[in-house]
């Protein structure tokens, strides 16, 4: 068998003062951070216009006064065109699924 020889490796670079002020804002910011008390990015100004403009959106699409999305034209021609398709539907005048397989019968073989 080889001899193994253990050696020790350094951590590189500088040592970690503890009682550093840098470490201890650091050490208090990850408690915060855990606690729920500091959020990452800008803070929200609750008085700001767009803070305002967003809350009166919510309580619009809340009401059903504001709806998602584009409104529909009813005059456009391809609403027409469903309107007409979805009326020959409900009269039966186009078959709903798949049609029926035809069957031949074949007499004499």
């Amino acid at each position: 068998m080889k001899k193994v020889e253990v050696i020790e490796v350094k951590r590189l670079g500088r040592p970690v003062d503890e009682t550093s002020a840098r470490q201890q804002r650091l050490k208090e910011q990850a408690i915060k951070r855990e606690l729920g008390e500091i959020r990452l990015g800008r803070p929200i100004k609750e008085d700001s216009e767009r803070q305002q403009r967003l809350k009166a959106l919510s309580i619009k699409r809340e009401s059903g006064e504001l709806k998602q999305g584009r409104p529909v034209n009813p005059d456009s021609v391809r609403q027409q065109r469903l309107k007409a398709l979805e009326s020959k539907k409900v009269d039966g005048v186009i078959p709903r699924g798949r049609p029926k397989k035809i069957e031949i019968e074949e007499e004499g073989v």
